[in-house]
């Protein structure tokens, strides 16, 4: 059932994860729900994950702030040393890049999005890209992802 599971949630995530051009490294996976929803639903996920919430940033209201206005933008910033530790022991200077962070939006055709920085990406622009953990950081990320999109 598990396996099933896995499969199922691959084949979902497969089908709605765009890689965005105008970003190197940027994964970006459609969600059908709101902003709000969509970045309520990736904390919840990452907190029973066991990972610990480090920033939750609304952009939007920061904009707010100096009279401006922008769509609907949030940041969360979340980790766990068993995931950064070992890609640091790869390369240090990957810290610059931890703890991950993902990036749900509104678009301009009203299309929400979660995005994250892939960690192949990440271990490239460190000059690690055999780093041992980088599959497994993909796929927590892929899943913490798929979750928050999920109908």
């Amino acid at each position: 059932m598990k396996a099933l599971l896995q499969t199922c949630t691959a084949v979902v995530l497969s089908s709605v994860v765009t890689l965005a051009a105008a970003a190197d490294g940027l994964v970006a996976v459609k969600s059908p729900h709101s902003a709000k929803i969509t970045m309520d639903k990736l904390e919840a996920v990452a907190k029973e994950k066991g990972l610990n919430i480090f920033a939750r940033i609304d952009h939007a209201a920061g904009a707010t702030k100096i009279g401006k206005t922008l769509r609907p933008t949030e940041v969360l910033v979340f980790g766990n040393p068993q995931g950064g530790t070992p890609f640091m022991e790869c390369a240090q200077s990957v810290g610059i890049d931890l703890p991950l962070k993902a990036l749900v939006w509104e678009d301009a055709a009203s299309q929400v999005w979660v995005g994250y920085n892939d960690p192949a990406w990440i271990a490239k622009r460190h000059g690690v890209e055999s780093c041992a953990v980088v599959p497994n950081l993909q796929k927590a990320l892929q899943g913490l992802t798929a979750a928050a999109v999920a109908p």
